[in-house]
């Protein structure tokens, strides 16, 4: 009993989900011994979805592993091969399979869905005081997970919110620099490098949003915020950032080669949020303005960069993607000083 509690305190005391799946996945195969335990969540598209793994540790490893976030989504499988491990997802339900052992399937249970599978696969069927204790602790863990969603999440759009974003931010230029110190020092690596892990800032504004609220009132207002976070998930990708900042206004942190992949994926959610009919309101448009991130960059610098170029785009015909970048090359914006210093009021 006092090891389970160990693995409970161990559990609780993390405020990242990355880190919150491996210490599970860890803590069961101590406490099981079983031969492999793993962490499956869907993910992609929901025509095509397929089976990401979030933790996985074999009776071998020392250490769990996962896929990593930036990977291929077409090279994970899908979620029809897995039937068993789909059916414990769609239905909630503990599963069990045979094979050359057993795996015993349960869902993992957020406040509002069931979000992922966990895999526990033994020589032999698991008792059913294993299962209780199973139980027990995903409970916990669903728990862990309502606390960070309270904290992290808009309660509106289930985005990540404002109070987030810096320290994402941080470790985005953390990651950058990694990157380029793993290279070496050789100019060439170091610009493959980069290009290879840039990141780019987007700010998105409803257009005429208060005409919307005036108009239709605030719960209408409230379904049109809503519908919008729907679409910006289905048209950014897996380890993209989706955040509400406040009112009418949304951040997206995401991963591009070039500016004109940025702009790419920005200008495909402009054009489904244009195509979209929303209840009551009929067709709303928004204004998007984005630019790259660089190493010396801090949080409030980058954004004010790409809310520059939003407020471009809303003073030139709104329903638009403006790249800052862009606009300093033709001579629109002068380019930035250092952004890096800290303001004291």
């Amino acid at each position: 009993m006092s090891q389970v509690v160990e693995h409970l305190a161990e559990l609780t005391g993390f405020r990242d989900r990355d880190v919150l799946d491996v210490t599970l996945v860890g803590a069961l195969r101590e406490v099981l011994h079983p031969q492999c335990v793993a962490i499956y969540r869907p993910v992609g598209d929901a025509d095509d979805e397929r089976w990401l793994t979030r933790a996985r540790q074999r009776a071998g490893d020392r250490v769990p592993c996962a896929d990593p976030l930036w990977i291929d989504l077409e090279s994970l499988p899908r979620l029809a091969a897995h039937p068993e491990r789909l059916a414990c997802l769609r239905l909630a339900q503990i599963r069990t399979a045979m094979g050359a052992g057993v795996v015993t399937l349960f869902p993992l249970c957020t406040e509002r869905d069931v979000v992922a599978v966990l895999e526990v696969e033994t020589a032999r069927p698991i008792t059913r005081e294993d299962v209780a204790l199973v139980s027990s602790i995903l409970k916990v863990y669903r728990n862990v997970h309502s606390l960070l969603d309270y904290s992290e999440r808009d309660t509106l759009t289930g985005l990540l919110n404002r109070k987030t974003f810096d320290e994402s931010f941080l470790r985005t230029l953390a990651s950058m620099q990694q990157a380029l110190d793993a290279e070496g020092a050789a100019l060439e690596m170091e610009r493959r490098t980069l290009n290879a892990t840039r990141y780019w800032l987007g700010v998105i504004d409803i257009d005429h949003f208060k005409a919307v609220n005036d108009n239709h009132g605030h719960l209408i207002g409230d379904e049109v915020l809503l519908l919008l976070s729907r679409l910006m998930r289905g048209n950014f990708r897996l380890h993209d950032q989706l955040y509400r900042f406040g009112g009418e206004e949304f951040v997206v942190l995401l991963r591009a080669a070039q500016a004109a992949d940025a702009a790419a994926a920005f200008e495909r959610l402009r054009g489904a949020v244009q195509d979209h009919s929303f209840p009551r309101v009929g067709s709303i448009t928004v204004s998007v303005g984005f630019t790259d991130v660089r190493p010396s960059d801090s949080p409030t610098g980058a954004f004010e960069r790409a809310d520059k170029a939003v407020y471009h785009a809303k003073q030139n015909g709104r329903n638009r993607v403006a790249d800052h970048g862009a606009l300093v090359s033709a001579g629109i914006f002068a380019e930035d000083g250092p952004t890096n210093e800290v303001e004291l009021f």
